[in-house]
């Protein structure tokens, strides 16, 4: 049991760092394994990518055939083909660990339980079931084929898919907040250009940006995903009593973009993913708002008292670094 959690959290750790990215599919991780040797740890990344598992069955077949064309294949339904026709059964003494049911439709992506069973999976750890009635019936699908299959109905996985439960559900709001170790969160930019990036990234796939009117006032930011891959701004709604701003910055004046300015949280909830940007004063008014707390920690310099981050009201769902100084940490209620 202790193995199996370890091999899960593997998963769980690498599906993290593409919480949020991977809009409007959930964050998933998997873990390969071979006779207690770790083949392969993989994510999916980006929503008609592939999957985890056929991320982390490709990267393991390379672990036996490092100079195989699969390497250079990035559709998803190239690498089903491929490993479906040579796999050469090395993955009959392999388990897999993945932290949401296989797939078992065909949507942009071929069905993940098709191809586990066609490949001769041993065995495969399952952290939590998938709800999504479309998606859901790889399990039966594998055990129907004579595949071991475990359900290890993990808390962890099920915080993991949170985000995903929400906005299926209804929407999904989150709030983004720059700190130091002690709390303090004044003077531009606090994190490093990788926690920016994760930003705009994020922020590319959002249907909806909320600030506060003093911070637009304040900061003057343009809001924009300029540093992410594909530069698409999103809507903005500026929460405040005062409707009057300098309608020159930066802002207001992106194409493709509307900015609607409001003493209201009612257009919310015409939207499907939100996320709010802000300090405490506008966390702690919406804190009943939002359904998840994102911080980035910055680590740079060292601080003699460090915030306790539950005195804001959260505890802490899960944290990795982006790198040596930025701390990204994930908080629900």
């Amino acid at each position: 049991m202790i193995q199996n959690n370890y091999y899960l959290q593997l998963a769980i750790n690498e599906a993290w760092k593409y919480q949020l990215l991977t809009y409007p599919n959930p964050a998933v991780g998997a873990t390969i394994v071979r006779d207690g040797e770790v083949l392969s740890v993989e994510a999916h990344t980006k929503a008609g990518l592939p999957h985890a598992e056929v991320n982390a069955l490709k990267y393991a077949f390379l672990k036996s055939y490092p100079n195989s064309k699969v390497k250079d294949l990035k559709s998803s339904q190239d690498i089903h083909q491929f490993l479906i026709k040579n796999h050469n059964n090395i993955f009959h003494n392999c388990e897999i660990y993945v932290t949401l049911e296989p797939c078992n439709h065909i949507g942009k992506t071929p069905a993940c339980s098709v191809l586990l069973e066609k490949i001769g999976i041993k065995k495969v750890y399952i952290g939590t079931l998938d709800l999504n009635k479309i998606a859901s019936g790889g399990k039966k699908r594998l055990e129907d084929t004579n595949i071991d299959v475990e359900v290890l109905n993990s808390k962890k996985c099920k915080n993991l898919l949170y985000p995903f439960t929400q906005w299926k559900e209804n929407n999904f709001k989150f709030f983004k907040i720059a700190m130091r170790e002690d709390g303090t969160i004044e003077g531009g930019y606090i994190t490093t250009k990788d926690s920016l990036t994760l930003v705009h990234e994020i922020r590319t796939k959002i249907n909806l940006l909320v600030i506060g009117g003093q911070t637009v006032r304040t900061d003057r930011a343009t809001l924009d995903s300029r540093f992410a891959k594909n530069n698409i701004a999103p809507n903005v709604l500026i929460y405040s009593k005062q409707i009057n701003f300098d309608t020159t910055i930066p802002l207001f004046n992106i194409a493709n973009r509307i900015v609607d300015i409001s003493n209201s949280l009612e257009s919310m909830e015409n939207n499907n993913f939100i996320m709010i940007e802000g300090g405490y004063n506008l966390l702690k008014h919406l804190k009943y708002n939002i359904d998840m707390l994102m911080i980035f920690i910055s680590h740079k310099e060292k601080k003699q008292k460090q915030l306790n981050i539950e005195t804001l009201g959260f505890r802490i769902a899960h944290s990795y670094f982006i790198n040596k100084y930025d701390e990204v940490v994930f908080c629900f209620k």
